[in-house]
């Protein structure tokens, strides 16, 4: 098949796949969708709306008016090809046009058939996928300003991309200085951005100092046997790449240290916090495609044997494509939320006028998204007011730290946002919002109006009403 024709028919599928969840949202993309959506208010990333993710995450969502439905999956279909084309122009580079068609329907497919909460939302790691292609290609052509800029775009989106820069140092030695030159173009004009906005400190105290609370604290019991288990549940998950590209390593071609290399800190990336969320595998996934796509086509015909092994994603998520396509949401629970906020968006709509605004107390962001409201403080959750993480806070309340936390909650209180979703107390009473003395005499001012299984809506009582 022609190059073009490959590349069309990937477009067809991803796009065909990706809209069949046109009717949702996932976690992962709601907190950028909310952040883009405040900017298009005029609102300022950071110093105006808490966020603790580099500044692109939420930026490239600007690029289509950060609207949802069929442009949001249309937009991730288009991402994910210009992935799946730096994947074809490194491997065809590397060894020929073969391994190159390999290694872009190798990476389509896995960007159909992972795990839908980490293949479908355009957020920090997945975004990190195009710029890790280009960065590795690019310093493997020896051309290190290049891929140093790829790099930094990379942090901007992801701050593991410091473990893509360190590869890249390996694939361009010696030319470190022109890739550390590289790297540090895009990174100053971010940070001239955030200097001129005002932005800076906020940006630094959420990205950097929050973000470092949250890695150094990891909630799982057992950090090591984790690690283990999630790490050898991914790979099986993904055989087909590995024995592929055991395939390849017994081949022992000149490139293979360099790639053990990469694999190396793509692995570190993935450590990074202990979490070894699926979705921190992506930082993995371009290295094991590439030596994948060269391994099947060393295989020869014996490729049918790994490629057999592509049934176990396709089985096992495969049939959430049709599902949602034709309106069959069972009771999956990682949907459960995303379908109660939309229910709390709909009476929160019903409800308000133009000039209404709205504060969210929980990891509800996808309510700013559905309402359309604009936020009545910088918080677009409540992590920030808490101090507990959000991928714990609906079963625990122990905060990773106290820091400022009292001084956040009173600056709350100045506010007086005209509706208040409550989408945690049902979850966790330990943080409800009655829980914290600043916030006691605050709550006076509002009355509760409506409720939803996971949802309590609250109005502003006006100041002439009893």
């Amino acid at each position: 098949m022609k190059t073009p024709w490959l590349f069309a028919l990937l477009f067809a599928i991803l796009l065909s796949a990706k809209l069949c969840h046109v009717g949702v949202l996932w976690a992962e993309e709601d907190l950028p969708l909310a952040a883009a959506k405040q900017m298009l208010m005029g609102k300022v990333l950071y110093r105006d709306a808490w966020f603790d993710k580099p500044p692109l995450v939420p930026a490239i969502y600007l690029l289509w008016g950060a609207r949802i439905g069929w442009i949001l999956r249309l937009a991730g279909s288009l991402y994910a090809l210009l992935a799946a084309w730096f994947a074809y122009r490194f491997a065809m580079d590397l060894w020929s046009r073969a391994e190159g068609l390999w290694a872009a329907s190798l990476l389509t497919f896995f960007l159909i058939f992972d795990t839908p909460s980490a293949a479908l939302p355009m957020a920090a790691d997945l975004l990190m996928l195009a710029p890790h292609f280009a960065a590795i290609w690019l310093a493997w052509k020896k051309r290190p300003l290049l891929s140093g800029i790829a790099c930094g775009i990379a942090f901007l989106f992801n701050a593991k991309a410091a473990f893509v820069l360190a590869a890249c140092a390996v694939f361009c030695f010696p030319q470190i200085l022109p890739l550390a030159a590289g790297f540090t173009i895009p990174c100053a004009i971010a940070a001239i951005w955030l200097g001129a906005t005002g932005a800076l400190p906020f940006y630094i105290d959420s990205v950097w100092i929050w973000s470092s609370l949250y890695a150094g604290s990891s909630h799982v019991p057992n950090p090591f046997g984790n690690a283990a288990l999630r790490t050898i549940n991914w790979l099986g998950f993904h055989a087909a790449l590995l024995i592929a590209a055991t395939a390849w390593w017994f081949r022992r071609e000149p490139i293979r240290l360099k790639m053990l290399v990469w694999s190396l800190t793509s692995f570190l990336g993935v450590s990074l916090g202990w979490r070894f969320f699926p979705r921190y595998f992506f930082q993995l996934l371009p290295v094991l495609v590439i030596v994948a796509s060269r391994g099947l086509v060393l295989l020869g015909r014996k490729r049918l044997i790994a490629l057999a092994f592509l049934l176990i994603p396709i089985i096992r998520f495969g049939p959430r494509y049709p599902m949602l396509a034709l309106g069959m949401q069972p009771s999956w629970s990682d949907l459960a939320m995303d379908r109660d906020s939309r229910e709390a968006s709909a009476l929160v709509t019903a409800q308000s006028r133009p000039g209404d605004s709205l504060f969210v107390w929980g990891y509800r962001p996808e309510i700013f998204v559905y309402t359309g409201l604009p936020a009545a403080t910088r918080y677009l959750d409540c992590q920030a007011l808490t101090g507990v993480p959000a991928d714990r806070h609906l079963t625990q309340s122990n905060p990773v730290t106290t820091r400022g936390l009292a001084e956040a909650r009173a600056a709350l209180t100045q506010s007086r946002p005209d509706f208040i979703v409550d989408g945690l107390s049902p979850y966790n009473p330990r943080l409800a919002m009655s829980t914290f003395p600043e916030m006691h005499a605050w709550l006076t001012l509002y009355r509760e109006i409506a409720r939803t299984k996971y949802s309590v809506i609250y109005r502003h009582i006006p100041p002439d009403q009893p």
